[in-house]
């Protein structure tokens, strides 16, 4: 059950290109990315991780739908010595993203939405709305750096064991709250050679009770027309976090990536 959606992923993925060989060439553009990892012997893990990301390009619209998840099992001994293999990372996420062309060159209104399911992080569930203007700071034939900002509102629940508390020293596992934040993204990208590509995505949401920046450092090489290999370093940082859990986490990742 606990591998059903990163199934879903690889086969939304095949799905989807018999669907966008039908379509314009320039108006719909797909990527899927699936690594894994399954080691045995003196250590047992399994790690599965995959992504979906559709671009759609209108006249006056440019649309993003991406779909991400990550499971992890790790052999656990227990105090009587048996070993059994637990759960220590699963987290999914959803968003989409509207950009609206106006007539200045490279600029946009855009409208945003996410959600992202996480067992083992900071908060359980976060869900975000956003509305604001981009506009493309560097634009050269090799590379470009797009610029977003906006207000916006989140909701977000505490994980059921979550220490945290209020101001009143309430605990604060398992309930909701939310509130007005405001957003920032950058998202650069240089293309080093035929063959290679650089990217790095920083985005900050930033609210009274907690400031979230997340950032993405990416290689990604070219095997052939449509497959190439990406390594990726992730970093998530939350401000307030409880006494007994970091405020910073880190994840790197090889996977494949399939663009038609």
């Amino acid at each position: 059950m606990k591998l059903k959606l990163l199934t879903l992923l690889v086969a939304a993925s095949a799905a989807t290109n018999a669907f966008a060989e039908d379509a314009e060439k320039k108006t719909w553009e797909v990527t899927s990315e699936l690594g894994a990892i399954v080691t045995s012997g003196n250590t047992e893990t399994t790690t599965l991780k995959g992504g979906l990301k559709v671009l759609h390009h209108l006249e006056n619209w440019n649309n993003e739908y991406k779909i991400d998840g990550i499971y992890k099992e790790d052999e656990v001994e227990g105090d009587n010595g048996d070993k059994d293999k637990q759960r220590t990372n699963e987290k999914y996420s959803a968003s989409a993203q509207g950009n609206y062309k106006l007539n200045e060159k490279n600029s946009h209104l855009f409208i945003y939405g996410s959600h992202v399911s996480d067992y083992f992080g900071a908060y359980r569930t976060e869900s975000v709305i956003s509305a604001g203007y981009g506009l493309r700071l560097i634009d050269q034939p090799d590379m470009w750096l797009n610029a977003e900002f906006g207000p916006g509102y989140k909701f977000f629940e505490y994980s059921d064991d979550s220490t945290q508390v209020d101001d009143d020293g309430n605990l604060l596992a398992g309930e909701s709250d939310s509130e007005i934040i405001a957003l920032g993204k950058l998202d650069y990208n240089w293309q080093i050679s035929d063959s290679a590509r650089f990217t790095q995505l920083v985005s900050v949401e930033y609210g009274d009770s907690n400031t979230k920046t997340r950032s993405e450092t990416a290689l990604l090489a070219k095997i052939n027309g449509s497959l190439q290999m990406k390594v990726a370093f992730n970093v998530t940082n939350n401000s307030d976090v409880a006494d007994d859990e970091e405020s910073t986490d880190t994840e790197t990742s090889l996977t494949l990536v399939y663009s038609f």
